[in-house]
């Protein structure tokens, strides 16, 4: 295993358009990071470029503490998981997971490739399929073998571009849940690619988010959610994503197409000598109004909504709040729409209520909001102005711990797994005070 670092890379093809624009990004021994955006931002190709499939224009890329600019793919030692499997149709899959070793005529005996091969299909629960061919697979188990044939060649980092785009969404749900598994068992460094923002947030202990290849934030999943730098990783982060308002500035009030909010010291320093402001609101931090503590709902705004159209998942239910967005700032909002590969559709607020809400199509629902959530961005610069490096700081300080706990169960799961049994049947491990515990229980 080891450490990727990226110093001001920078990927420029000859007609002069840098593809990716001098990213810098420190990944740590056995990290699982992903690298997300819409098409065309930059991330498989600097995945490429890591596994050195792409030339670096300039910058420089480490390896653990190697130079690795000019080595060729076969020379870094890095597994790449390819979206279309990459399985060889004549090999069963014992072979297509053994083929890496074979490459390597010599270096490794028949017992040391089958007790590789066994080892990744234990971990992949692909044993019973061993004999089989690849056309025999659903694409679930295809892209397992796929992943098996990355984990025998052991190498120092493992490397995803796009592995689960094939496959339906349930398969997705289920293979998002085997990864990350295998990463955290392994406590492998990966990179992982992805334009599924579901994939970042339930994968990486860290997401960096790219924009025309210019890395715009990289924080854990929640610093992303809660604490976003600017409006492009706001809306580009939450599925439904965030709600972008016009927010005109009138003596003490934020006026807003669907509510009047009061400026509290938080929100008149944001929003500063500016007359006009865009205002970001999640759906999740809306409630229906009349399912609301009284003490609480004097600390929020409430307002009436003209309910269009309401989904009921069974956990969740969505409203649809049609608004006029103002002209100041609606320039902004269609260029942020274009790059997040949005259909220029009509603007429409998206709230998320609990599923007991009783609010139905075409409704005028009573909402509520609690002002201490919104976020006010820059109309211009599109710089969050409510961000808070303190709050922002501390997720990443939790992030970090949560891994570490995980990381340190993972091992002690091995550890218990690995121990020779002793005389009586029980491991070396029975003595701790946790066997101790399960004897007893």
């Amino acid at each position: 295993m080891a450490s990727i670092t990226m110093d001001h890379i920078v990927k420029q093809y000859g007609d002069g358009f840098p593809a990716v624009n001098d990213v810098s990004l420190d990944i740590d021994d056995g990290e699982f990071v992903i690298l997300v955006g819409p098409s065309g931002c930059g991330k498989s190709t600097l995945l490429r470029m890591i596994v050195g499939l792409e030339d670096i224009t300039s910058g420089e890329l480490r390896i653990g503490d190697e130079v690795v600019n000019d080595k060729a793919p076969r020379d870094r030692d890095l597994a790449m998981v390819f979206q279309n499997y990459a399985l060889y149709p004549h090999l069963t899959v014992y072979e297509n997971i053994a083929f890496p070793l074979r490459l390597q005529k010599g270096q490794f005996s028949s017992e040391e490739v089958d007790k590789r091969v066994r080892r990744a299909s234990s971990l992949l629960e692909l044993d019973e399929h061993l004999d089989r061919k690849p056309a025999n697979l659903s694409g679930g188990q295809r892209q397992r073998v796929a992943m098996g044939r990355a984990i025998v060649r052991e190498a120092r980092a493992f490397l995803f571009d796009e592995p689960l785009s094939n496959l339906d969404a349930k398969l997705r749900g289920q293979m998002r849940t085997e990864i990350a598994r295998l990463q955290r068992n392994l406590g492998i460094t990966t990179v992982y690619v992805t334009h599924d923002q579901t994939e970042a947030m339930t994968l990486g202990d860290r997401v960096a988010v790219l924009r025309r290849g210019i890395l715009q934030q990289v924080a854990s999943p929640r610093g992303l959610y809660d604490q976003p730098v600017n409006l492009f990783v706001a809306g580009f982060i939450g599925s439904p994503p965030m709600n972008f308002l016009a927010g005109v500035v009138t003596g003490d009030v934020l006026r807003l197409p669907i509510a009047d909010v009061p400026l509290d010291d938080r929100l008149r320093a944001a929003v500063g000598n500016r007359e006009t402001v865009i205002v970001g609101i999640r759906p999740d931090d809306f409630e229906d109004a009349d399912l609301i503590a009284a003490d609480r709902r004097g600390s929020g705004v409430v307002f009436d909504a003209n309910v269009d159209v309401t989904e009921w998942l069974g956990e969740v239910l969505y409203a649809y709040v049609p608004y006029e967005t103002e002209e100041s700032v609606r320039k902004k909002l269609d260029e942020l729409d274009r790059e997040l590969e949005g259909e220029g559709m009509r603007s429409q607020l998206v709230v998320a209520l609990d599923a007991m809400s009783p609010v139905r199509d075409g409704d005028v629902a009573e909402l509520w909001i609690d002002p201490t959530k919104i976020h006010v961005f820059d109309p211009e610069s599109g710089d969050n102005l409510t961000r808070d490096e303190e709050r922002a700081a501390k997720l990443e300080e939790d992030a970090k711990e949560q891994r570490r706990r995980a990381l340190e169960r993972a091992r002690r799961r091995a550890e218990r797994t690995a121990a020779p049994a002793g005389p009586d049947g029980t491991t070396r491990e029975s003595g701790t005070r946790e066997g101790s515990t399960a004897a007893g229980a």
